[in-house]
Parts: structure tokens; sequence; C-alpha cells
């Protein structure tokens, strides 16, 4: 930690030290903050969907940035007012940017090509994301798509915990913290809603929501809504296109007995965007994309043919930008009820469903008509013989049906509200690796690879990995809120026991399982079998929770918060692999991971002061992690096949600071700081005798200072709004020999509301400009071990440097939007 920094880190921590000390004397003497003298929206603990919250109240606090909160742990949410200024096209990583603790960036402009994010240090892999309480991770590898979730202009709240997710947020994989996105609810009024964008790079999108209002006695109420986007690259050839339908349902059946439910349907066929590295970026510059011409292949005729493959060239990388694709549609559906079984004791029950189908990792594979295929030779291209090496098209297919209920008891006795609640799910994870033909322009006979695969010889489909995962998950959750001194403190216990179940079947295919013959602890690699085998191992922790919060006066209180997070392996530590090897048949044994993985576990502690009133809100929070056994995951960004590492502990620490004002004149505020350290525990290994030097390191993807300001002006009919974002330097591997330099970005939004026309009402014209400055940046697309070649210790032996890659920011954006209401 720099001087300057510890300097900073010091005063601050003192001052809210000082602060409390302060405030200590008027504890016994002052009420609890009345709802009329604080401002609005608040933060409150959704009625009927698990492991959510809702926002109460109509204030305009921070432009809808930011809302009063009083966990007893960081928290923070942003508002469907900040929302809905934003570019319908964007996902929620966009939404939440300006958080503290948040480092994100988006593929492009318009967020319909996905994206990362990091929190407090934690990659996106070790973060919950839930939908309406429906945990939405890959339940394989915990990956988070974001560009396939919501369409914005149907998102009420999105919240981020910091560092430690709700008690009943059902995730498997949360040692860093989750972020809960909730679905707004049908109007009370019959609308219909309807809104066109046209924007730079061909940008088209057509949105439209029917509300049905009130009906069947004013107890149920529906909305259905469809959008269709489109839009090129920002850079190559290629688009991408997006069909969306949301759909949602209220049913009051009385006072006390409520139930919700929604299917949210995306279907998505994008053309990847290319990563480079430092050397592509300096020989072909920044707009540098997969290769805009096909190299071709041979006409089948009779004798050895060999096809090429596609080369790099200063035109474009070594794949063709028409193979360069990731088609995928996925649904997510459930329902929640909420019912009183007693006087102050409530049921929560959510069933749901998520269901996933696509691809991606494209590549051009040139396969071998005589061995490139498991049980002999197949006659590919039909020209009668089996002497050919053909170019195919290849990707990874992954379907999962993951059905899952959350279930919770609560009751008031006293002074003590408790819940009892349970979480179980079933996944299914089918993921496959076949190849096609490729059409004489290069493209995929079916770039869906449903049909056409390219088959054995016993007409069973090629395949480059074949395995299923059965992931079961049950979750015990208890939970006893105990309310003081007349409301004026609170004490939070809780305690988790979850247990995952990871059951891999790997199905013999053209990756063969690795065998080895270890003497003396020495391994010698034999000829490499294809095989079906079976992996099981059941992970299951006790995770408690502390916390505390105490009421200073009506406007201010402090809080603190420990609790024990946990993450079970994910599934690809068991399965064969092209790039690493992780299971492994020894001495001719079973085959059996190379070394046992064990759970990623962390224990977060939070402590803080929130100042909250009708003119200003202000949260400090100072946290601190101690990570074990934490997982790595790196991905070779043409394959997508992934890297599993154990990097052992790592201790993260810093302060966030949020401020948000209320209305002067039109105008609001929002801000926020993060300072944090990230600091490796441990020397990684990486040889059965060798480890890299990262003891004291400062761990990948975790800029030390990040900053972001949002400036808005409302008034009548207008509204203007300045967002920027300061992220700082950050390494990009293990080692810290690579730096991605400090950035920073800014975004213009402005609107304009018309008066209304008959039955239309609420006509607005809507500006947003993203990257103002046309600001060029770089974030790595992963964290890499080393970037230089290293002396190991232990063995001495020299280390290979792996290649880091980098998505780039995309450049400035312009787009126009008109919306307008019919009732």
């Amino acid at each position: 930690m720099s001087s300057r920094y510890k300097s900073v880190f010091s005063r601050t921590a003192l001052s809210i030290a000082a602060a409390l000390v302060a405030g200590a004397p008027a504890m016994a003497q002052t009420a609890p903050a009345s709802e009329s003298e604080t401002a609005s929206p608040r933060a409150k603990e959704d009625t009927v969907r698990l492991g959510t919250i809702s926002v109460v109240g109509q204030g305009k606090l921070a432009g809808g940035q930011m809302v009063q909160d009083d966990s007893v742990k960081g928290r923070s949410t942003i508002t469907k007012a900040a929302m809905e200024k934003e570019l319908g096209t964007g996902n929620v990583l966009q939404s939440i940017a300006l958080l503290p603790g948040v480092n994100t960036y988006n593929y492009d402009a318009t967020g319909m090509f996905g994206g990362d994010v990091s929190i407090r240090g934690f990659a996106s892999d070790q973060i919950g994301f839930t939908v309406n309480g429906v945990p939405v991770n890959d339940s394989g590898g915990y990956a988070f798509y974001a560009q396939e979730m919501i369409d914005k202009e149907n998102v009420c709240t999105a919240s981020v915990a910091q560092g430690s997710p709700e008690l009943e947020s059902p995730n498997s994989g949360a040692t860093g913290g989750s972020v809960s996105m909730i679905t707004c609810d049908p109007t009370d009024t019959r609308r219909v809603r309807f809104s066109q964008t046209l924007g730079g790079l061909n940008l088209k999108r057509t949105f439209v929501r029917f509300d049905s209002g009130r009906f069947a006695n004013d107890k149920a109420k529906v909305f259905l809504s469809y959008s269709h986007a489109e839009v090129d690259k920002w850079k190559g050839i290629g688009s991408g296109k997006k069909d969306h339908i949301d759909a949602g349902f209220s049913l009051d059946l009385n006072a006390d007995n409520k139930i919700l439910g929604s299917i949210l349907y995306n279907r998505m066929v994008n053309q990847n965007i290319q990563t480079l590295s430092l050397t592509q970026l300096d020989q072909y510059g920044y707009y540098y994309d997969y290769s805009p011409t096909n190299i071709g292949q041979k006409t089948p005729g009779p004798g050895a043919q060999v096809d090429i493959a596609q080369p790099t060239t200063a035109a474009g990388s070594g794949i063709y930008y028409g193979l360069a694709l990731n088609p995928f549609e996925n649904v997510i559906a459930s329902v929640s009820g909420s019912f009183k079984l007693a006087e102050d004791t409530y049921l929560k029950v959510q069933p749901y469903m998520w269901y996933g189908f696509g691809n991606g990792g494209w590549s051009r594979l040139l396969l071998s008509e005589s061995t490139g295929l498991m049980g002999g030779a197949k006659d590919i291209n039909g020209d009668g013989d089996t002497l050919d090496t053909v170019a195919l098209g290849r990707a990874s297919v992954t379907k999962t049906n993951r059905p899952g209920v959350t279930a919770e008891v609560s009751t008031t006795m006293g002074n003590h509200y408790l819940k009892a609640g349970l979480w179980y799910e079933r996944a299914a994870h089918r993921q496959t690796q076949p190849a096609v033909r490729l059409n004489d322009d290069g493209t995929a006979t079916d770039k869906w690879l449903r049909d056409n695969c390219v088959q054995r010889v016993d007409g069973t489909c090629y395949e480059g990995r074949d395995s299923k995962t059965i992931s079961t998950v049950y979750q015990l959750y208890l939970n006893d809120q105990i309310s003081l001194l007349n409301d004026r403190a609170f004490i939070n216990l809780g305690l988790k026991l979850p247990s995952v179940t990871r059951d891999v079947t790997n199905y013999a295919n053209e990756t063969k399982v690795p065998n080895y013959t270890v003497v003396n602890g020495i391994y010698t690699a034999g000829t490499a079998t294809s095989k079906t085998f079976n992996i099981e191992r059941t992970f299951r922790e006790v995770l408690p929770q502390l916390g505390a919060r105490f009421n200073i006066d009506k406007k201010q209180h402090v809080f603190a918060n420990v609790s024990k997070n946990f993450r079970a392996p994910p599934n690809y530590a068991y399965q064969v692999s092209s790039s690493g090897v992780y299971v492994a048949s020894i001495n001719g044994g079973p085959v059996q991971p190379i070394l046992e993985v064990k759970s990623e576990t962390s224990t977060m502690i939070d402590a803080g002061y929130r100042f909250q009133s009708r003119d200003l809100s202000l949260s400090v929070t100072l946290f601190n992690s101690d990570f074990k056994n934490r997982q790595v995951q790196a991905t070779d960004p043409e394959t997508l096949v992934s890297t599993y590492l154990n990097a052992g502990g790592t201790k993260n620490s810093g302060l966030e600071l949020e401020l948000g004002s209320g209305v002067f004149n039109g105008f609001s505020a929002y801000g926020s700081l993060t300072l944090q350290k990230s600091k490796m525990k441990e020397d990684l290994r990486v040889t059965t005798t060798g480890y890299l030097p990262t003891k004291g390191k400062q761990f990948g993807k975790t800029p030390e200072k990040m900053a972001s300001l949002s400036l808005q002006y409302e008034q009548g009919p207008i509204y203007l709004r300045l967002k920027g974002k300061y992220t700082g330097a950050q390494f990009v591997d293990l080692m810290n020999q690579q730096e991605a330099p400090s950035y920073t970005s800014a975004d213009f939004d402005a609107g304009y509301k018309f008066s209304n026309w008959g039955m239309l009402k609420n006509p607005q014209l809507r500006l947003n400009i993203s990257n103002i400055g046309n600001t060029k940046y770089r974030s790595p697309s992963s964290v890499i071990t080393n970037a230089a070649a290293t002396t190991l210790n232990g063995s001495g032996a020299n280390y290979n440097p792996s290649t880091s890659f980098y998505y780039l920011g995309a450049p400035r954006l312009t787009a126009l939007t008109f919306s307008v209401d019919i009732e």
C-alpha cells in the first residue's frame, strides 16, 4: 500500500471512528428516524419475493441513483428513475457502473454484446446474480451473461450487496456479494407503451408493452412486452440481433395473500467482438477484428485433399467473422406467493425454471477423416474416400434445464422477527462440442448446431467435449432479527447451511483422457484414451452471519456485519479439457481429479456510517475480506475453454463512499469513491514442485481507485444528465507484470417531454450519447498467471508467460428514442 493510500485510508477511518464516538452520548436520548423525516425512496425487504428488496417512496434522491438503506452491511440500489433515462438496449452492468466497489465494462456501447464486472475484486463468477429472486449464474461454471436478462424498460430496481449476498439469496457460488434485479409489476391502469430507437452503427430498436390495468374485481393485472433490436459491431464486420419478450402478472387474493409471476424470454444471435493482445494492438491497431474474408475449402474430389487454416493477416485474425458467432436463447420463469398462515406468520414460496440453449467459441477445425474421429474413418466431404483433412465449423454447445424452489416461513414473537427457509435446485447441464460442414461462403450449415453434425462411422456425432452435470443444491437458513431500545438498535443473526453435489459424467469423445504412471512422485505421461467416466463430489459449509445497526439520531446510524460466504467448485474442475489437465487416470486407476479441489470461502467484514435526510444521503463503508482457496478462472478468448487454478488465500480491504443529494432548483447529484487493496497471501503452485512467487502481489482486475459522478438537471419537460467514471490502473496477471492503464469515460443523456396529444400521453424524445470523449481504453478479459517468463520457487524452472487479451472501449455512440403511452 502506497504511503498516500495509507494516509487517505487512515484519515477516513479516524473520521468515522470520531463520528461514532461523538454520537455515543446521544444514543440514549434520541428516537429512531421516522419515514416523514427522511428522504425517500427507501430499500425494504420484498414482501413476496425471497432474497430481494423493493423500493418504496417517490423521492428523487440523486436522480434515482441512490436510495435510503438501513441494511447492516454495504448495499447500493439504483431505481427506475435513473435507469429509464438510459439507452433501452442496455444491460444491468451499465446501470450499476457508478456504484461503489463496482468495476464494470461492456463490449460495446449498446450493451447487447455483453460485458463483465468485478466487485471488491471478486470476479463475476464469484458474484450471485438473481432476477426476481431466481438465480441466473451459469449452473456449471457460474458465468453471468448480462445481455440475456430483462428489457431495461421493465426493470424497477437493481441492487448490489458489495460483500455478502442476502441470507435468503439462492446462490451456491457467491463468495463476493450479489446483484439483484427486479421487474416492475403491471400498472394499475390500462396502457400501451411504445418506443422507437435509432442511432449510430445502424442501431434500430422497437419496444412495445401492454398493461391490462386491474381486472377481476381489481384483484388481477398483467403485462406483456416485446422488443426487437439490431446493431452493427463497432469494429470489423458483423452485427447483433435480439428478440425479447417479458410478461408478468399480479394477483391479490386478499390483503394478506398475494401472488406474482413472470416469464422472461430472450433470443440473440451475435457475432463476437475480437479481443486483442498487446502485440496485436501494436501491430494491427485499435479496430482490428475477425477476418473479413473466408479462405475457402477444397472442392470434394478423389485423392487426398487438405484444407488450410484461416490465416492471420493485417486485415483480420485467424477466424472468419461469419463463424465468430454466439447464438443463445433462454427462459426465466417464476411464480412467487406470500400467504398468511396465522397472526404475524407468513409463508413465502417461489417455484422457478431456468432454461438455456446456445453455443459460443466457434473455430475453424481441420479434421482428418482417417484419424480425427473416434471409432474409425468417416467420409466427411462425400468424395468417396477417407483420405482428406476437411475444414469444419466447431463450437461449444450448452443446454441447461434448471428447476428449483425457495420457501420461507416467518413470524414475529415480541421483538424478534424469525425466519426459516429452504432452497432446492436440480440443474441438468449438458455440454457438447459438435462440428458441422461449412457453406461455400465460410458460414456454418447450422449456426445453432442442432442439426447436420459431422458423424462418426457408427452414426453418432463428433464431439470435442461431451459431458452432463447434475448439480443438486439444498440450502437451509435460519434468521433472527432482534429490535431493541424502541427500534433504535437492531441485531441480525443468521445461519446458512448449503449442500452442493456435483455429479459429472464425461462421455467418451474426441478429446482424450490423460493417463499417467507415477513412480516416487514422478509423473510420466502415457497414451491418452477416449473413455466414459463419472466423478461425484459433495460440498457442505456452515455459514454464519452477524450484523448490527444503531440509530445515533433520526438521520444517522452506524452498522457492522460479519459473514462467511461459500462457492462450490465449478463443474469444469471434473471434466476433460483440451487446454489443461484437470482429471486423469493414474497408474491405470479410475479417472479422478489430479488434485482434489476445495470449496472457496470468504469471511467478509463491513462496518460503516450512514447519514440520511431529504436533502443529502451519505454512506461510508470500511470492508475487509479473507479468502481461502480462491478459485481463478482464465478463459481462452477463441476456444472459450477454461483453465482452473487454486490461488490460495487473498485478503481484500478498502473503503467505499456513496453520496447523493436531493433536488435543488432542478439540480441533483450522485458520487461514489472506492479505495481498495487486494493482496495474495501465498505463492501459486503451478507444477508438482514449483510455485509462482505471487505472495504479496495485488490480485488481477482489482483497481485500487475508482470514482464516479453524476450531475442531473430536471425542470419541467427537460432533463439533462452527465455521468463520469474514473477507473484506476489494474494488473492483468497474478505476478503484476502487466498493467491496464487507468481511464476516464463519460456519458450524456437528455430528454424532452411534450404535451399530451389526446389519447397519446407522455410523448418524450430522449438523447443518449455514450463515451462522449471517445476515450480509448482496454479491460482485461481474464486474469492470467504471469505476463513474463518467471523463475519458479522450489524447482528453479523457468515458467513460460501467458498472453493477456483485452476488450477495448467502444467509441462514441449517439442514439435517439421516441416513446409514447396510449391510454
